[in-house]
């Protein structure tokens, strides 16, 4: 087959550029990773007229896979013909597409890592990851669509964003980490400027310098299509960190998502000295509350998440000064989400009858940070499950930069091999309890690599703490993101301002 032009024209291939509303959103998605809130889920919140989120997360990775499995309905390829650089997408099609799928025992083909150094072949899976999860979100409405990453893996914020941008993405949410970087970086890529990226490097003390250039990874006879800034919402926990970035121009988001401690996935540690309960869990208390007053004050429209999924949370925190609220966990369980739909129903059956326990691990994620696991036998949360597991580090999102004493880079992960780990100047100690998120979490939506000797790689799943919400959208079973979204926008009273909840 051969190359395609990559001067073709654009017009008819690239999305409009709507305008953000006016009023922004009372419900937020929220972005579970990896490939839960993939662009069905997003999708399907958006033709409601509130903002579904991708998960920005490993998308390199979910594009390689899909493709290797076959991209079942042909969406994929389908949002890569869209791509404005045509050779660069048709070059990853042959490259990684299977038209018959994987055979028994065969594994996935590895994709290339992004590196402080430099990797363009990294660097093009994460534009085309991005552009193809938001591009095929936003088809068939006019409703916004967000992204949402994670300030922890620096090096792919922006080729990721850049990918995003690319297919109109509305809104870029960021937690795991105070983003100071993301408004700047916004800025300069909605204007094709080679965008600089800090990363922390340990044993460094001053922050590396990372540039990524659009203009040259799109090549120079690749036409720009016009680009908007999307509103950056940064997550944060408390109303220090959201003034911390509110008072430079250069680190001013649009808005925040303030989340409390009982928010699925990755949570802020609590303030003071660390301090857990009997079951292992860390313990939060009074200064771990925002001062929503605070928030409010900055000027800046504001959002709540964890524990918030439900008519009365909504009402109360729109009382309180927020625009609404970010849901997760009700979306995560829904049927459009991309959680493999036996994972899905046996969270739910459990949750119903009250035997799932949603633990707060302080070891789990090599980010440092408390993260959610839900309990589910054969799962990562199954110690047997975990013990049995060979640590490997193949994917690679969560290492941290580490300078070696010739001058040259390392790259080290706490849930990789403990052997290289200390070879690479880390604690053994600090190895204890963690898990592979990145496999874990990509084999929970069905995108698990296969190892040696016929064994996939278990699954880890992740949930908020209040999953009270199942009594009202599931008292029989399935429920869809619409009903969601509609439940918890019944306190609202229509008025002309704010029209009934509907999908086009």
């Amino acid at each position: 087959m051969p190359v395609l032009a990559a001067t073709q024209p654009l017009r008819s291939t690239l999305p409009a550029l709507h305008p953000v509303p006016a009023d922004p959103p009372w419900l937020i998605q929220g972005g579970m990773g990896v490939g839960v809130s993939g662009w069905a889920l997003a999708r399907a919140v958006a033709r409601t007229g509130q903002l579904g989120v991708v998960s920005g997360t490993a998308l390199d990775v979910v594009l390689v896979r899909t493709l290797q499995l076959g991209d079942p309905g042909g969406h994929v390829r389908r949002a890569l013909a869209a791509f404005p650089a045509r050779r660069l997408a048709h070059e990853v099609r042959l490259r990684y597409f299977r038209p018959q799928g994987l055979g028994p025992g065969e594994r996935h083909r590895p994709s290339p890592r992004l590196r402080a150094e430099g990797g363009r072949d990294a660097e093009v899976l994460t534009v085309l990851g991005n552009f193809v999860q938001v591009w095929l979100a936003k088809q068939g409405h006019q409703g916004p669509v967000g992204v949402n990453y994670l300030e922890k893996i620096q090096l792919a914020t922006a080729p990721a964003m850049f990918g995003a941008m690319l297919a109109g993405v509305d809104y870029v949410l960021v937690g795991a980490g105070l983003p100071r970087q993301i408004p700047t970086l916004a800025t300069r890529l909605s204007r094709y400027r080679t965008a600089t990226t800090l990363i922390d490097v340990v044993g460094d003390e001053a922050p590396l310098a990372c540039e990524f250039d659009p203009v040259a990874l799109l090549g120079a006879d690749v036409g720009r299509p016009p680009l908007r800034r999307p509103d950056v919402l940064a997550i944060v926990s408390l109303p220090v960190l959201a003034a911390y970035l509110a008072k430079d121009e250069g680190t001013r988001p649009d808005g925040f998502v303030v989340e409390m401690s009982n928010a699925g996935g990755h949570s802020a540690a609590p303030r003071g000295a660390a301090r857990r309960d009997a079951t292992g869990e860390p313990v939060y208390g009074p200064r771990d509350e925002p001062d929503l007053a605070k928030v409010a004050a900055l000027g800046l429209p504001f959002w709540l998440a964890g524990g918030q999924a439900g008519p009365q949370q909504l009402a109360a925190a729109r009382a309180a000064g927020a625009a609404g609220v970010q849901v997760g966990s009700a979306f995560a369980l829904c049927e459009e989400s991309g959680m493999a739909p036996m994972l899905r129903r046996a969270l739910r059956t459990r949750a119903t009858e009250g035997t799932l326990r949603v633990r707060n691990d302080p070891d789990a994620s090599p980010t440092g940070f408390p993260f959610k696991v839900a309990d589910l036998p054969g799962t990562m949360s199954d110690p047997r499950a975990a013990a049995s597991r060979t640590r490997v580090c193949d994917l690679g999102f969560l290492r941290t930069p580490v300078r070696r004493a010739d001058g040259g880079l390392d790259y080290r992960c706490s849930a990789e091999p403990i052997a290289a780990y200390v070879r690479k100047g880390g604690q053994a100690v600090d190895t204890a309890g963690r898990v592979c998120l990145c496999n874990g979490l990509l084999a929970s939506v069905g995108l698990g690599q296969r190892r040696p000797g016929g064994r996939e790689e278990p699954a880890l799943l992740t949930l908020g703490k209040d999953l009270g919400f199942l009594a009202a959208l599931a008292p029989e079973g399935d429920y869809r993101a619409e009903d969601v979204v509609r439940w918890i926008g019944s306190g609202i009273a229509p008025s002309a301002e704010h029209p009934p909840t509907r999908a086009p």
